[in-house]
């Protein structure tokens, strides 16, 4: 039995590879979401009350679901930041050096 081999390029690029239009859009979103976190910190969201405090447990976990509640906001749709950082971002890339 022969074996054939495959002919491969070094810059081939696999079919669910993310693209540069991804990597942008996805590091713009992840920005928005700590924007909007450091928003949400501010306005006292996720700070534990004193009639329902569950304790140092609840403190500690706290920035997790600070952070996750961002998120959910920017796939959500968000404040628009995400989109004119990704306009922004996929400009300056296709700008010449």
């Amino acid at each position: 039995m022969q074996i054939t081999p495959i002919a491969t390029t070094p810059n081939a690029s696999l079919p669910n590879a993310p693209t540069q239009e991804d990597k942008l859009r996805d590091a713009s979103e992840k920005l928005e979401a700590a924007f909007l976190a450091e928003m949400l910190k501010s306005a006292g969201f996720g700070k534990t009350s004193e009639q329902f405090g569950g304790g140092t447990g609840e403190d500690q976990f706290s920035s997790f679901f600070v952070q996750a509640q961002a998120e959910k906001m920017v796939e959500a749709g968000g404040i628009g930041l995400a989109e004119q950082l990704f306009e922004t971002l996929k400009e300056r890339a296709n700008e010449p050096l």
